[in-house]
């Protein structure tokens, strides 16, 4: 099966892979590891006016934005996030999908949703003359990428000329997202929660993941845990083989709530890995996790990275579970966390 290239630009700003990804102007680039991308700093959280210091930049809000851009970044933590708290009506472009989800009815709910009529750049996301047509008054980017000029996006000053705030999702700031964990998701539900005045529908999402990770937990103990490949199917991102390899970020805290660990974590300082099939071979694999993006069959994928590697023991077992949007920043973690648990644990449940 050929594996497709994806589009260099769409994966910097996916995973801050480089520093024109994820390169941060602002005074606070290291705010993302001190957690105040998006603390309140007005009087009372969740009461207007609020304002989030995020990136470096302080934004203030009055009142809940009605007039919301979600731009692409190749995420859909962003528009999931406001799905979840019931924000949906609020959204008049949004350029993210994965086409599948691990929440009942989340694919179709955000295919519904409005575009804009937006044409993409050779970026993949909404140009400058593009977004300031669209007459925002709230963009959300996972990355700071997505206000950078030099990809042709509108900045964050032009955008506040015309009266829109801005806000890049925790861990968005920087060049490398290795640091994120679910917390990160938490934050961004909490900071949506506070901008939309909905902080007590929020909170309460942030509890039942929490619980719902702490049940997990309970059941898997002290278990051994098994060695984990993480793995994008059917994406290009380096000169390996095999460069779309999970070694950093939240995918290691997911599989640690699930009760295993990732078998690559030692390949790369970075993210991601780009590896050798002789490296690739070379390590014991006892379960995969493959990850989809835009994929219509990553279930194919996982069976043939199966056969390719009969050695493993994950091969032998055909332990493999596909996820999608689960994995990554968002309001459903705790899904993969259980989904990944049930397969690397199944006599706990």
């Amino acid at each position: 099966m050929p594996t497709p290239r994806v589009p260099a630009v769409a994966l910097a700003a996916f995973l801050c892979l480089t520093g024109a990804g994820c390169s941060d102007s602002g005074p606070d680039a290291d705010s993302r590891r001190t957690g105040s991308t998006g603390k309140a700093v007005s009087d009372a959280p969740g009461a207007y006016p609020l304002t989030l210091r995020n990136c470096g930049h302080n934004q203030t809000f009055d009142k809940a934005p009605s007039r919301v851009v979600v731009m692409n970044g190749a995420s859909v933590a962003e528009v999931s996030t406001l799905l979840a708290l019931g924000q949906g009506d609020r959204i008049v472009s949004n350029q993210q999908t994965y086409g599948m989800s691990e929440v009942p009815g989340r694919a179709d709910e955000i295919k519904k949703l409005p575009t804009g009529g937006v044409k993409p750049n050779d970026a993949f996301d909404i140009p400058r003359e593009a977004m300031i047509g669209l007459r925002p008054d709230l963009v959300l980017s996972t990355t700071s990428y997505g206000f950078d000029a030099t990809n042709g996006f509108a900045t964050r000053e032009q955008l506040k000329e015309v009266g829109a705030r801005t806000y890049v999702s925790p861990e968005g700031c920087g060049q490398d997202n290795l640091n994120m964990t679910i917390d990160d998701s938490y934050e961004l539900l909490r900071d949506m929660g506070k901008v939309f005045g909905v902080k007590a529908r929020a909170e309460k999402l942030v509890a039942t993941e929490r619980q719902n990770i702490a049940d997990v937990e309970e059941k898997t103990g002290d278990a051994k845990k098994p060695k984990v490949m993480v793995i994008f199917s059917n994406m290009t991102m380096g000169g390996n083989d095999f460069s779309s390899v999970a070694a950093h970020g939240i995918y290691n805290d997911i599989l640690a709530k699930a009760g295993g660990s990732n078998a690559f974590e030692s390949a790369s300082k970075t993210s991601f890995a780009d590896l050798s099939k002789e490296k690739v071979a070379a390590t014991e694999v006892d379960a995969l996790v493959v990850v989809s993006y835009n994929d219509p069959n990553p279930t194919a994928y996982a069976k043939k990275l199966l056969k390719e590697f009969p050695q493993w023991p994950a091969a032998k077992k055909n332990k493999f579970v596909v996820l999608s949007d689960s994995m990554y920043l968002g309001p459903s973690n705790d899904m993969a966390v259980e989904k990944i648990a049930r397969m690397l644990h199944p006599d706990a449940f």
